[in-house]
């Protein structure tokens, strides 16, 4: 069930503190989204957070599996571009601020991780 949800993402994982903790975490989170069939709408990726859906990522497979079931998934160009990962990326589609502010406008749900 697609929820008009929207999840951004803006670092590497969630939490602070660890990265290889967070990393962790997200990858059971998104886990946990599909297995449960809490699907959001939306995954906004910005900042750090462009990381988790480029090459080498350890929760590329569980967002392979959300956008297979059919959660749309947005990296942020400008972050790609800075982080020097635009040709990194797996999943997804590249888009600009504007798209992500009407995004975020456009959800009835907005959650940060």
């Amino acid at each position: 069930m697609h929820r008009n949800t929207l999840i951004q993402l803006t670092q590497n994982g969630m939490g602070n503190g660890s990265e290889e903790l967070g990393l962790k975490l997200a990858t059971n989170y998104f886990k946990l989204l599909d297995a449960e069939n809490r699907l959001p709408k939306i995954i906004v990726f910005y900042n750090a957070g462009v990381k988790l859906i480029c090459e080498n990522s350890p929760a590329l497979e569980a967002l392979q599996k959300l956008e297979n079931r059919g959660v749309r998934m947005l990296a942020c160009k400008t972050c790609l571009d800075f982080f020097k990962l635009s040709d990194k990326i797996k999943i997804g589609s590249v888009g600009s601020m504007p798209d992500i502010i009407t995004l975020q406008a456009d959800a009835d749900k907005v959650i940060n991780l």
